[in-house]
């Protein structure tokens, strides 16, 4: 009855925090339209500086990054020598075609090229400079009509990169060594009027549809020689030309300061970390150079690009994921096979990434995975459920859904039932015991309309128990600044508790059932000084500090850190399903703090 009675209490505030179905990316105007529903799509840096592979005259490039591409700047290379680099391209087998035809079998929807990286030199035949590919090949070759020539065949969309900003070649325009020398404004809008501006107009009137048109202006035009004035012109004819054509965010102009751009860029290789209402792209490489680097070695996974990909579209999101062929336009095998098996999962699974959006419920909710969403022209929605880590126990729950589903079923077995149970904001399904597929596997579940959620619960983990931090408290009062990892994650993110403090949070108890209760901190003072106390309408646990001393974070390093040791505190019995919080109250001794990492409720 005590449950019952607190439910019953509960009910304004679980109705307060139930969140109803609004617009997914309600910020999204009609040209951006397409964008939001491809997700996936290719990069391609491919330029002069493929033909150096990151190494000039035997030394390798200048700076840490490795990006493969600044080779020009980093190794201060003469313009004249720079472009020899041309002479090791192999012309009679540089096929745009085949890169477009990989993106397709990849299922992206889009391709970018770099028609004028930061060196300046232009990958289609230029009026506006001889600095072109057309002045280096004979017979003469226009990389870009070919691009579009192929993206039109195949059905993908073409975006262009275009360095508006630096340009290294260019006596007045921008590169970094200007920071010492400086620039006019005069000099610069004479690159700005002689050279931008006419090459924009060339690629958006001899082309044919371009999607984008790509900007690489990373920080916000306040900090460069470049004013709003420029930009906002550039853009003009943009919409002069073809209206229809997107404009990121690198432009130079935020979202929040101009609402006609298209879409947010975030940084190189930056993933989201929320659910954003307006379209937005994260620019990926498979490994870390954007242009091909002879001395690659950070290669990342099939598994770690699926999942990159899955959790922006969770987030309402898409990926950019760049390929960077060489200077016979070979692309390197480790891209290669990467891209073409994440087709092949897409052709399975792509229903669950292409038109697909952001579910209400946070990014971190689940330990098992990411959802993603769709709503179907009739009223009802599917929800996918990206598992990454198929359960031992082959028993998936779903935290923080009120609606019961219709059905559910693994998206690569859509004839086969799944059985599941559903009680209160819980729903468990019974897997199979083998996953279907050894990357990610995607589970469906099927609802009547777009189905209500509850804000603030922490899921049940698939270990069987909740994982109480203070990253996911309902609320916390007294020290509750968060401290992050250091010391290369062996000082594990924690609370400094040196006053008191309390940190609550809610859970939801699908079944009758009984939970060990254990928290882990770090304590350095004398035991006996402080108290802990947990409370829920199950019970009450208490127990003083413990002394956890220190350990060694890397052997044989002079690596001294705090211990986090886990602490048995009790059990809690659950006699009844519902909602409960989870009070935990800590009180230190005069002088004394704990460091506070978890509380772990978990069934034995």
């Amino acid at each position: 009855m005590k449950a019952l009675k607190q439910n019953i209490l509960w009910m304004a505030v679980i109705l307060a925090a139930i969140t109803t179905k609004s617009l997914a990316q309600e910020h999204t105007n009609e040209r951006a339209l397409w964008f939001t529903d491809a997700r996936f799509g290719m990069f391609i840096h491919w330029g002069v500086y493929s033909g150096a592979e990151g190494i000039w005259k035997g030394e390798k490039l200048r700076n840490d990054n490795d990006y493969a591409e600044w080779i020009y700047y980093r190794n201060r290379i003469a313009r004249d020598e720079y472009v020899t680099l041309l002479d090791r391209f192999d012309w009679d087998r540089i096929d745009p075609e085949q890169w477009v035809i990989l993106a397709k079998n990849a299922g992206m929807k889009y391709v970018t090229i770099t028609a004028k990286h930061h060196d300046g030199f232009a990958l289609w035949d230029s009026q506006v400079s001889d600095y072109d590919v057309a002045e280096f090949t004979n017979p003469k070759r226009d990389i870009i009509k070919e691009l579009s020539d192929a993206c039109t065949k195949h059905g993908l969309k073409l975006g262009l990169y275009y360095s508006h900003w630096v340009d290294w070649e260019h006596p007045d325009a921008w590169d970094h060594s200007k920071e010492i020398y400086g620039i006019s404004a005069e000099d610069y809008d004479r690159y700005w009027q002689g050279k931008v501006i006419p090459q924009i107009r060339e690629l958006l009137s001899n082309y044919g549809d371009i999607g984008m048109i790509w900007f690489d202006m990373w920080i916000h035009h306040s900090r460069t020689c470049v004013t709003k004035e420029q930009l906002l012109q550039l853009k003009g004819v943009i919409r002069e030309l073809q209206p229809n054509c997107l404009v990121n965010s690198r432009l130079g102009l935020s979202i929040e300061e101009d609402s006609d751009i298209d879409y947010k860029t975030l940084g190189d290789n930056q993933l989201g970390s929320k659910k954003e209402e307006f379209p937005w792209q994260s620019p990926a490489t498979v490994a870390h150079s954007w242009g091909f680097h002879a001395q690659e070695k950070q290669w990342k996974s099939t598994t770690t690009l699926l999942q990159s990909l899955i959790g922006n579209v969770s987030l309402n999101g898409n990926m950019m994921l760049n390929i960077g062929p060489r200077a016979n336009g070979d692309v390197p095998y480790e891209i290669e096979q990467r891209l073409l098996s994440m087709g092949e999962w897409l052709s399975v699974n792509g229903e669950s990434i292409y038109g697909a959006q952001a579910f209400d419920l946070v990014r971190y909710q689940h330990d098992w995975g990411k959802i993603t969403c769709k709503q179907n022209p009739d009223g009802t929605t599917r929800l996918y459920l990206h598992v990454y880590n198929w359960p031992l126990s082959q028993k998936l729950p779903v935290t923080g859904i009120m609606a019961k589903p219709v059905k559910a079923y693994l998206l690569a077995k859509p004839e086969t039932a799944l059985p599941f149970s559903s009680n209160g904001v819980v729903t468990v399904l019974d897997l199979p015991a083998n996953n279907p597929d050894p990357l990610v596997s995607v589970v469906v579940l099927e609802y009547d309309s777009y189905p209500s959620t509850v804000d603030g619960l922490v899921a049940q983990s698939v270990y069987g128990g909740y994982s109480l931090t203070p990253k996911n408290a309902a609320e916390l009062k007294g020290n509750t600044l968060i401290r992050t990892l250091t010391r290369k994650g062996t000082v594990p993110s924690h609370i400094g508790v040196n006053e008191k403090s309390s940190y609550q949070w809610r859970i939801y108890i699908n079944k009758a059932m009984t939970l060990q209760t254990d928290i882990s901190y770090a304590y350095q003072g004398e035991e006996g000084h402080g108290k802990i106390s947990i409370s829920s309408s199950p019970g009450s646990l208490s127990a003083n500090f413990q002394g956890t001393g220190r350990t060694v974070g890397e052997p044989k390093s002079k690596w001294q850190i705090d211990s986090y040791n886990s602490h048995r505190l009790g059990e809690l019995v659950f006699s009844e399903p519902g909602y409960y919080d989870i009070t935990l109250e800590i009180k230190p001794g005069k002088d004394e703090d704990l460091n506070f990492q978890w509380l772990w409720l978990g069934a034995e």
